[in-house]
C-alpha cells in the first residue's frame, strides 16, 4: 500500500481534504519501533481486504478513517488503546460533521473485540481486523511471532496462560466473522490456525 495515495483516496470518499501533516503522524505512530504486528503491514493488509469485499461499506469514508485510526495509539502494557485512538481521531478530524465524527468513534471503539457489532459497517471492519486469523499458515505464524514480540515484557508462562486464553476465547465463538464473504473466505481456516497455535502452547 502507498500511504500517501490511499490518503489521499480517503480524502476524495469524504470529499475532504486531508491534512498531509495528520498523514505523516498516523505513518509515525504505525512505524514506532515497540510495534511488530500493529504496522503499516496489518494496515495495508486490511485495507486490501476491505477492498476485496463484495459488500458495499454504508460509509465508505467513515469505515476508511476508522481503519486508519483503529491502532493509531497501541501501547501493550495499557488497555485504553481503543479509546485514546478514538480520541485522536476526533480531535483530528474535528471539521467533518458531527454525526459522521461520532461514526468513526465508534467504529474505532468497535475493535475491542468487546462488543457486538451494531451496524454493518462495524461488522465489516471487525471483519477486516480479524481477517489475519484465517491467513494462510505461513502468515498466521508470523502473526503469531509479531504479537509475542509486542508483548516481549511478559514472562513466557505468564504469555502462554493469557495467550491461550485468548485463542480460546476466539474458538469458543459459534462464528469468528459476521459478513458472508468473511466467513466463507476465512472462518475454517481461522479455526485451525487457531486450534494449532492452541496445541502448541498448551505442549509447552
Amino acid at each position: 500500500m502507498n500511504p500517501a495515495e490511499r490518503w489521499q483516496g480517503t480524502g476524495a470518499r469524504l470529499g475532504f481534504e486531508l491534512p498531509p501533516t495528520l498523514l505523516a503522524e498516523l505513518v509515525s505512530a504505525y512505524a514506532e519501533p515497540h510495534r511488530a504486528y500493529h504496522t503499516l503491514q496489518h494496515l495495508s493488509e486490511c485495507f486490501a481486504h476491505l477492498d476485496a469485499s463484495p459488500e458495499p461499506p454504508e460509509d465508505p469514508a467513515a469505515l476508511e478513517l476508522a481503519l486508519w485510526f483503529h491502532d493509531a495509539i497501541y501501547d501493550t502494557q495499557r488497555n485504553d488503546n481503543e479509546s485514546r485512538s478514538a480520541a485522536w481521531a476526533r480531535r483530528a478530524l474535528v471539521g467533518l460533521d458531527p454525526e459522521r465524527l461520532d461514526r468513526i468513534e465508534q467504529l474505532v471503539l468497535v475493535t475491542r473485540h468487546a462488543a457486538a457489532p451494531t451496524t454493518r459497517d462495524q461488522e465489516l471492519l471487525l471483519d477486516v481486523d480479524l481477517s489475519i486469523l484465517g491467513a494462510p499458515a505461513p502468515r498466521f505464524e508470523e502473526y503469531e511471532a509479531q504479537v509475542r514480540i509486542e508483548y516481549g515484557w511478559v514472562p513466557d508462562e505468564a504469555y502462554r496462560s493469557a495467550r491461550g486464553r485468548i485463542l480460546r476465547g476466539f474458538l469458543e465463538r459459534p462464528a469468528l466473522f459476521h459478513t458472508p464473504y468473511f466467513a466463507s473466505r476465512f472462518e475454517q481456516t481461522a479455526r485451525v490456525n487457531l486450534m494449532r497455535s492452541l496445541v502448541r502452547l498448551e505442549a509447552v
